[in-house]
C-alpha cells in the first residue's frame, strides 16, 4: 500500500470576486479526502484493472484509491494542467498519469468500456454553457436515453450519462453529484431510465452537520451504481458526521444498523424513485391533501431593475415623484423577519431607508405622464433598461407586471426556515417571495390555512416538493408549491376544508378568469 502524505490537499475557496466567478466558470471544487477515501474504496473493492475519472483534477481520487489498495492504472481527463500537477502533492508520480489525457472529456471520443469509473464532475450550471456546447450535450443524452434533456440540465449530469455509457458488464461507478439531478425538471423520467438498465446500489446524502463542501450552495450527494441487473431494493445512507471508516462499514451489504454518524434505510427502488433520491422516506400521515386545493399559486413580480423600479421613500422625494404612481411592496425575506407582516412594518422599513414603493405603470404614454416622471424615466433610458432581457418585451417598456394584494406570502428560499406569512400590509410582493392567494379570501379562511401551512408537519413536506441547496436552504417553485401537501391531522387541527363546491377545473378557470380582470384593469 503506497504511504500517502498525511497533509490535507485541501482547496481554500475564494468568498466571493473575480476568483470565486472564476472557480464557478470552471466548475472546480475539489473533493474532501474523507469522501474520496469512502468512493474508491467500494469501487475498487473488486480490484478492477483501470480506474478511470473523467475529470481528475489535483488527483483526489487516484490517492485515495492508492490508499485502499488499488495497484491498477489511472486513466482519465483533466482540462487544466496546472490543476493536475497537484497531484505531485498526494504522493502520485508522472508514470501514474501517463493515460490522463489533457482535453475535454465530454467532446472526446471514446471507444472502451472501463471496470471502475469515480468522479466530482465540473458542477457548470446551464446558463454557462454556449448555445453549441447545448446542443453537443443534447445528442448525448439522446444517445445515452433516447430522448433530450431540458435545457436547463447542467454539465455534470452528462457527465454521469456518458460515464455510465463507458461503464463496463458489472463495473462499478462512484459518483459525487448536486441535489439537483434528483429534483430538477428533468429528473424522473432520467432516473427511471438508468434504474432499467443499471443497478443502484446506494445513496449518500448528507445532513448539513457534514457536507462535504460547507462553503457552496449546493447539497451533495454520492450515487454508487454497478452495470448489473437492477435491484429493487436500494441503500440510503444520511450522513451527519464526516467518520469515513463508519461510512464504509454500512456500504457492506451485510450491514443492517447506523451508527452516531449515520442512518441507513433500505428503501424500494419504486418508492425512492417516487420520491426522489435525495428525500428521506415520508413518515406515515405525512399525507394529506395538496395545496391546490386551497389557494392558487404566482411568482412575485419581477420589475427587471429594481434599483430604479423600487425605491425608497427618500429617493422618490429626490426625484420629486408623485406616490399614487407607485404600490407598496416588499422585496427581501430578511425585510419580513416574522410570519406576519402588517402596515407599521412597511412603516418602519421606510424610516429605516429600505425600499417599500413600486413604480407601478401601466400603458399610459410618456407624454401623458408629469414632467418629473418623465425625467424620472429618461434616467432608466440611459441606463440601458429598455435593452434588458425581460424589460424589453414590455410595451411600454416601463409597464409593470400587475398583482393583487396575497393574502399569505412565501418565503421559499433562505438559510432560515421557510415559511408563509400572513399578509396584512397591503403590499404586494417581488420575486424573493411566491403570492398564495386562497380561494376562499375570507379572514378566518386566510387564517386557518396560514395556520396550516406553517404547522411542522406541513413544513416537513416541503422538502418532498422543493429543491435542496447548502447549509439546509430549500427552494421551492410555484407549480411544486401547489403540490405541497397538508396532512389530514393538521387539516382536522386548525379546522380546514378543500372549497369543496370547486373542482380542480373550477379552480383552474377561477384562475384564469382573475388574470383577465387583473389585465384588464
Amino acid at each position: 500500500m503506497m504511504n500517502i502524505p498525511k497533509q490535507p490537499n485541501h482547496q481554500v475557496l475564494p468568498p466571493s470576486g473575480p476568483e470565486r466567478e472564476a472557480l464557478r466558470e470552471k466548475g472546480q471544487f475539489w473533493t474532501p479526502q474523507w469522501l474520496a477515501k469512502i468512493m474508491a474504496a467500494w469501487v475498487v473493492a473488486k480490484r478492477p484493472s483501470t480506474l478511470f475519472d473523467p475529470a481528475v483534477g489535483p488527483g483526489t481520487f487516484f490517492a485515495a484509491a492508492r490508499e485502499a489498495g488499488f495497484t491498477g492504472d489511472f486513466a482519465g481527463f483533466e482540462v487544466d494542467d496546472v490543476v493536475l500537477a497537484e497531484s505531485y502533492k498526494l504522493g502520485l508520480n508522472p508514470s501514474e498519469l501517463h493515460d490522463t489525457i489533457i482535453g475535454d472529456f465530454i467532446s472526446q471520443q471514446i471507444m472502451c468500456c472501463y471496470p471502475a469509473i469515480i468522479s466530482n464532475p465540473p458542477y457548470i450550471r446551464h446558463h454557462r454553457l454556449s448555445a453549441e456546447q447545448k446542443k453537443e450535450l443534447r445528442q448525448l443524452s439522446k444517445h445515452c436515453l433516447g430522448f433530450s434533456l431540458d435545457g436547463r440540465v447542467g454539465l455534470h449530469i452528462y457527465f454521469l450519462l456518458k460515464c455510465l455509457d463507458h461503464l463496463a458488464p458489472d463495473g462499478r461507478l462512484a459518483f459525487l453529484l448536486p441535489a439537483d439531478v434528483c429534483e430538477g425538471v428533468s429528473s424522473t423520467v432520467v432516473w427511471k431510465r438508468l434504474a432499467e438498465k443499471f443497478r443502484i446500489n446506494a445513496v449518500i446524502t448528507f445532513d448539513k452537520s457534514a457536507a462535504p463542501f460547507p462553503s457552496v450552495d449546493t447539497n451533495a450527494m454520492v450515487f454508487l451504481i454497478s452495470h448489473r441487473q437492477p435491484s429493487k431494493q436500494v441503500r440510503w445512507l444520511r450522513v451527519v458526521k464526516p467518520d469515513s471508516e463508519a461510512i464504509m462499514s454500512a456500504l457492506d451489504e451485510t450491514a443492517t444498523e447506523g451508527s452516531d454518524a449515520l442512518t441507513i434505510q433500505h428503501r424500494n427502488l419504486d418508492e425512492l424513485l417516487a420520491t426522489g433520491l435525495s428525500r428521506p422516506l415520508r413518515a406515515k400521515g405525512s399525507a394529506g391533501v395538496p395545496l391546490s386545493a386551497f389557494a392558487r399559486v404566482v411568482r412575485g413580480i419581477a420589475t427587471g431593475a429594481n434599483e430604479f423600479f423600487f425605491l425608497t421613500a427618500e429617493q422618490i422625494r429626490k426625484h420629486d415623484l408623485d406616490k399614487s404612481y407607485f404600490k407598496r411592496a416588499i422585496g427581501r425575506t430578511r425585510d419580513c423577519p416574522r410570519d406576519v407582516i402588517t402596515w407599521e412594518d412597511l412603516e418602519n422599513l421606510d424610516r429605516a431607508g429600505r425600499p417599500t414603493w413600486m413604480l407601478s405603470l401601466g400603458r399610459e404614454s410618456e407624454q401623458d405622464l408629469p414632467a418629473t416622471l418623465r425625467d424620472y424615466l429618461k434616467i432608466g433610458k440611459q441606463m440601458g433598461l429598455p435593452q434588458r432581457s425581460l424589460i424589453e418585451t414590455r410595451k411600454p417598456w416601463y409597464r409593470m407586471e400587475e398583482r393583487t394584494v396575497p393574502g399569505l406570502l412565501f418565503a421559499y428560499l433562505g438559510r432560515r426556515d421557510c415559511r408563509f406569512i400572513l399578509n396584512r400590509s397591503g403590499a404586494v410582493p417581488l420575486t424573493g417571495f411566491l403570492c398564495v392567494f386562497p380561494w376562499d379570501e375570507s379572514e378566518a379562511y386566510v387564517r386557518k390555512l396560514w395556520r396550516a401551512l406553517n404547522h411542522e408537519d406541513t413544513q416537513a413536506n416541503l422538502v418532498f416538493v422543493g429543491k435542496s441547496y447548502g447549509g439546509g436552504a430549500l427552494k421551492v417553485e410555484p407549480r411544486r408549491l401547489d403540490a405541497l401537501e397538508i396532512p389530514e391531522h393538521v387539516l382536522k387541527e386548525v379546522g380546514l376544508t378543500p372549497v369543496e363546491s370547486w373542482s380542480p377545473v373550477a379552480l383552474l378557470e377561477t384562475s384564469h378568469s382573475k388574470s383577465k380582470r387583473r389585465i384588464s384593469k
